[in-house]
């Protein structure tokens, strides 16, 4: 990632509440095909911790696995990630891509306004985003015209 485990972003609140790694790939094939990003997805538990959070303040939703991003619909663990941060329980979402947690972009905007409005990180392999930070939402929203 290219923001340190000291990045500015990252204030104490973030760190009292959840660090919540979100796991989908959109096939049962690609499940079975692509276990490596499967391996690098779980993985992004140790960036958390990198980052600060204690392991028993990480999670990882993972109820997506070979289900397409399309549509909240079908999507349990994306419905429960929307819910946790309501509830204001995450600090942090990390994904292997930002790109990745909803193929949808009204899922994906209704995912950054929550994150907006309860002060929750993003952090993919390309860095740490605060979406109420223009410049981080402006290409948070960049990200998600480009699908």
């Amino acid at each position: 990632m290219n923001d340190t485990p000291r990045s500015p972003k990252l204030r104490p609140w973030h760190l009292d509440r959840d660090a919540v790694v979100y796991i989908r790939q959109s096939t049962p094939q690609q499940v079975v095909d692509h276990q490596e990003s499967t391996a690098r997805q779980y993985a992004l538990a140790d960036r958390a911790e990198e980052l600060g959070w204690t392991r028993g303040r990480v999670s990882v939703i993972d109820d997506d696995l070979g289900r397409s991003g399309q549509s909240v619909e079908g999507r349990p663990g994306f419905q429960r990630l929307l819910a946790e941060v309501a509830l204001d329980r995450v600090g942090l979402i990390l994904g292997l891509e930002m790109s990745r947690l909803a193929r949808s972009c009204k899922d994906w905007h209704q995912l950054l306004e929550l994150c907006a409005r309860f002060h929750t990180l993003l952090a993919d392999a390309d860095g740490l985003y605060d979406p109420t930070d223009h410049n981080d939402r402006l290409l948070l929203g960049l990200q998600s015209s480009t699908r």
